[in-house]
């Protein structure tokens, strides 16, 4: 399993710490500190589409212009997610073809199974 996510944000903390108790091996990548490629991206907006990505609850979506909220699109998506990571909803995680996003326990134990 490999988790995307931002270090000292409180869902990713959740998630390693659940990980970590139930015994998950997984890799951490920090794409606030280490970056997120475009390819990457677009291999999440594949599996589960770009709008399962964005956080539309987090202050940096807030913060966005209403006209660039209002016209959002899968193309303009990408690249705000790309320039603003801190708007994709957190964490990514992912095992071989399958992507989650969000703390999600009961996949992550299936997946464990």
């Amino acid at each position: 399993m490999k988790l995307y996510g931002i270090k000292n944000c409180d869902t990713v903390k959740k998630a390693r710490k659940w990980l970590d108790e139930n015994g998950t091996a997984y890799e951490f990548h920090d794409f606030k500190k280490d970056g997120l490629s475009s390819e990457k991206l677009s291999q999440w907006e594949q599996a589960i589409g770009w709008e399962a990505l964005i956080n539309k609850r987090g202050t940096t979506w807030r913060k966005l212009p209403d006209e660039v909220r209002d016209t959002i699109s899968a193309q303009s998506a990408h690249q705000i997610m790309l320039e603003n990571t801190s708007i994709i909803k957190r964490p990514v995680v992912e095992r071989g073809d399958e992507v989650s996003v969000g703390f999600n326990a009961d996949q992550w134990a299936a997946w464990t199974d």
